[in-house]
C-alpha cells in the first residue's frame, strides 16, 4: 500500500499532468480535483490489495507447494493476477 504523502505525490503529479494537457480546462478548483483524483487511487488501490490476497489465496491452495518468489510462482501469479483484474473490469 502507498503512503498518504505518495498518494498526495501522485495526485499533484496527475492534476499538473492533465492542466498542462493541451485542450483540457479544469473549471474546479485545486483541492476539489486533488481530492477525487485522491479517491479514485485509494479505491483503485484497495481493489488491487483485495486481487492480491485473491491470488495469493489461490496459488497457496495449491497442493504441489509453489515456492513465493520462484520464477514459476511468478509467472503464476501474473497470469493469476491478470485473470482475476479481467473479472474485477467485468463486475
Amino acid at each position: 500500500m502507498l503512503s498518504e504523502d505518495k498518494v498526495s505525490h501522485l495526485a499533484h503529479v496527475i492534476l499538473t499532468a492533465v492542466k498542462n494537457h493541451t485542450g483540457v480546462t479544469v473549471n474546479s478548483p485545486d483541492e476539489r480535483v486533488l481530492k477525487e483524483i485522491k479517491r479514485v487511487l485509494g479505491s483503485e488501490l484497495a481493489q488491487e490489495q483485495d486481487i492480491d490476497r485473491t491470488v495469493r489465496s489461490k496459488l497457496a491452495s495449491y497442493s504441489r507447494g509453489i515456492v513465493e518468489g520462484s520464477p514459476e510462482w511468478d509467472v503464476l501469479y501474473r497470469k493469476t493476477f491478470e485473470e482475476e483484474s479481467r473479472k474485477h473490469m467485468k463486475s
